[in-house]
């Protein structure tokens, strides 16, 4: 089965509002999908601003995060070979050092990134990194 890694944005969107396209494609999909440990961090330390911006009540992003972390597995980084980790980091340096941890669990469990950051996408291309996932292959 093809492993499919999300990162933040992809998060995010699925929790956004009550018809999210993104939580509909994740949930109904018969794909496993990934995410490292890291991605926690990142929905505590921005929190507010999700809801902030949500078109829900944070009761209602709340539900929506519970039933889309039922999908998600979330992967430890300590698991991640130092190998792995260490390409990753020089793929991701210049372009956006902060997804060095989907890239790197990317190249950890052989799978695919699913993100909507362009500039990231460009700048892994242009250092030889294509394993993007195409989320249109979910209907």
């Amino acid at each position: 089965m093809k492993k499919v890694i999300i990162d933040h944005n992809i998060l995010f969107a699925a929790i956004h509002t009550n018809t999210s396209y993104t939580r509909q494609r994740l949930l109904d999909s018969p794909l496993a999908f990934y995410t490292p440990n890291y991605l926690i961090v990142e929905l505590f330390k921005h929190r507010q601003r999700i809801v902030e911006k949500s078109k829900a009540t944070e009761e209602d992003v709340l539900s929506y995060l519970n039933q889309v972390i039922q999908k998600v597995h979330f992967f430890n980084e300590e698991l991640i070979s130092l190998e792995n980790f260490f390409t990753a980091y020089h793929l991701c340096k210049g372009v956006d050092e902060n997804d060095t941890a989907y890239v790197a669990l990317t190249l950890e469990l052989d799978g695919e990134l699913w993100t909507r950051d362009e500039e990231l996408k460009a700048g892994l291309r242009l250092r030889g990194f294509d394993r993007f996932f195409n989320e249109t292959a979910i209907k």
